[in-house]
């Protein structure tokens, strides 16, 4: 009996006689196909020691994007995937080795992954971001060119009072703004997506306002549509600035959390 372990990348449903992962693991591991051909499933795998991955932050990084690159690349290869979270271990264990274990769980599972895999085929995720160049809101007050003019002809220490009373009727404005705007785009996006989940924004500056930060589950026959509501959205307001990034593999729309035979823990980065 091998004592290796199987790190664990995603499943897949009733994959072609003869297929073979494209591209390569995290650090180069060549990948494989654990198949349960009784039951319609697989697992995409690479051999490894039984822990996980850790290190420093850099390496982490670079491990969960080589994670997603391999599940990214499955998903398009058969057209759907359960991608499975950072750190997912399959050890040997009393009653078989890595592999037999792994198939005896999705043999066991079975009805579960193939319906998780049906909601999941043909789609990926992608995140929306959309924020307000909150200096580009128009403040709609007569106060702010009395504040404008007043600072043009001000000392220094008043000047940096009346800047604090401007940036903070904008603010306002753009905050103001930012709650219209908001559930109209969530509105519209929702219409074409088939999911969507609130996500923190990754990266906000200082001078922008929020609008909404959402994973969507999209079809792939409707990404162009996304993209054309987004373009309108960023065409309706100079203020409005659109992030709009993917396809990932959809980790925020797989269900519930699955347990899988020796899961490691997880980082928290996915």
């Amino acid at each position: 009996m091998t004592r290796e372990a199987l790190y664990v990348y995603g499943l897949v449903a009733d994959p072609p006689a003869g297929a073979e992962p494209p591209g390569e693991g995290i650090d180069g591991a060549p990948l494989r196909l654990v198949r349960a051909g009784d039951c319609g499933l697989a697992a995409l795998v690479h051999e490894a020691p039984a822990h996980p991955y850790q290190g420093p932050d850099d390496d982490v990084r670079r491990w969960i994007r080589a994670h997603d690159d391999a599940v990214e690349a499955m998903r398009r290869e058969v057209g759907g995937v359960l991608p499975m979270t950072f750190n997912v271990l399959v050890a040997p264990g009393p009653d078989g080795d890595a592999a037999s274990r792994l198939r005896s769980w999705l043999r066991q599972n079975r009805d579960d992954l193939h319906a998780r895999l049906d909601r999941l085929r043909g789609r990926a995720e992608y995140r929306v971001e959309i924020v307000l160049e909150s200096a580009a809101v128009p403040a709609g007050d007569d106060s702010v060119r009395e504040i404008e003019e007043r600072m043009r002809d001000s000392p220094p220490g008043m000047r940096r009072l009346l800047g604090k009373q401007l940036e903070a009727k904008r603010r306002a404005a753009a905050e103001s703004l930012a709650d219209e705007l908001h559930a109209d785009a969530r509105r519209r996006l929702g219409a074409v997506a088939e999911d969507l989940a609130d996500r923190r924004a990754a990266t906000r500056r200082p001078e922008e306002t929020e609008v909404l930060s959402l994973a969507l589950l999209v079809h792939d026959d409707d990404v162009e549509d996304v993209g054309l509501i987004l373009s309108e959205l960023q065409e309706s307001h100079p203020a409005v600035r659109v992030r709009f990034l993917g396809p990932w593999p959809p980790y925020s729309f797989t269900g519930d959390e699955l347990e899988t035979p020796d899961a490691a823990p997880a980082a928290p980065s996915q």
